[in-house]
């Protein structure tokens, strides 16, 4: 039985992640590793994946290092960081850190325990590609790279750091730029699912109507499912080529007010956005829209689960 290693085990990628395994009878031994234990059960795994946890700070260089050289994994899937554009202009110093540091005790373990054929896949981010004019929309992986946040920088960081390691080690890191991808069980402190919760709370209130405090509601961003994201990742781990980097999106660009709107329609209120200057991200990318054509030409993945619908399963997911 192969062996998949997933830093990040506790995040709601994750949880979807083995989500797809087992719904497709895809047998694994998987060891999750993260700092805070997972909120779902893995019974339900049994019979498919045969799953470990093991909580830990991926900080912690050593104690990495022998949960590598015990477990010997196939595949790594690393998901782990500090994930929030915002944090990251509160944070910028420990958001660096944390995110390129964990990447390098990674592949550190691996070279030095010599694993290097171990597949690797490197989750980056949309943000690396700055504020891009409109005229140079859809993204492409080709493009030029203007990071405009702490975050950003950090991801940019983690992907030239990955290029080298491939280059001059021969790793197998494969690469993606991940757009912004939501679902059920996703954290409440990001964008759509705390719109999802003060609309819901409205409707739950009896309210025909009412008003949440947002930020900038006026820039377009290119959201995808995360089950579709999944399957992307599965794969780009099993499939993609070294050293390559894969957009995984929806080639679609949506306004948040748009989405709010959709949000509003299917819980049955109407709903006001107020802006609050302390939610306005300095140098917000006003538009950012990808595209998918190289992982669709390479390994025949297109998105296929559409915004309104994801909007009603996160809707459902917090109703339950």
């Amino acid at each position: 039985m192969k062996k998949i290693l997933i830093t990040g085990f506790s995040g709601f990628v994750s949880r979807h992640f083995l989500n797809y395994l087992f719904e497709n009878n895809y047998s694994y031994e998987v060891l999750g590793v993260d700092i805070n234990p997972p909120k779902m059960s893995l019974d339900i795994y049994q019979g498919v994946l045969n799953i470990q946890f093991k909580e830990l700070n991926l900080l912690d260089e050593q104690a990495f290092d022998g949960i590598i050289k015990e477990f010997r994994p196939d595949y790594i899937l690393h998901l782990a960081s500090f994930s929030s554009v915002a944090y990251s202009w509160q944070h910028p110093a420990d958001c660096f850190h944390n995110n390129t540091r964990i990447f390098l005790n990674l592949t550190e373990s691996l070279r030095k325990n010599n694993l290097k054929d171990c597949r690797v896949l490197s989750v980056g981010s949309s943000e690396e590609y700055g504020d891009v004019k409109e005229e140079h929309l859809p993204l492409k992986e080709d493009m030029h790279l203007e990071p405009v946040s702490p975050y950003a920088v950090a991801r940019v960081s983690q992907e030239m750091m990955a290029k080298v390691l491939v280059d001059g080690f021969g790793m197998n890191i494969i690469l993606t730029r991940s757009f912004n991808h939501m679902g059920p069980y996703q954290d409440g402190r990001f964008v759509i699912p705390s719109f999802v919760r003060r609309i819901l709370d409205i409707a739950d209130a009896g309210k025909p109507e009412g008003i949440i405090e947002t930020g900038d509601t006026t820039i377009i961003r290119d959201f995808v499912d995360v089950r579709d994201v999944v399957h992307a990742y599965y794969l780009l781990l099993t499939k993609g080529t070294a050293g390559e980097i894969y957009n995984i999106c929806s080639g679609k660009g949506v306004a948040l007010d748009e989405v709010i709107h959709e949000i509003a329609d299917l819980a049955g209120v109407k709903i006001e956005g107020k802006v609050n200057p302390e939610f306005v991200r300095p140098g917000d990318n006003k538009k950012i829209v990808g595209s998918y054509e190289k992982i669709k030409n390479e390994l025949g993945w297109n998105p296929v689960i559409p915004l309104r619908q994801t909007l009603q399963d996160m809707i459902d997911d917090v109703s339950v």
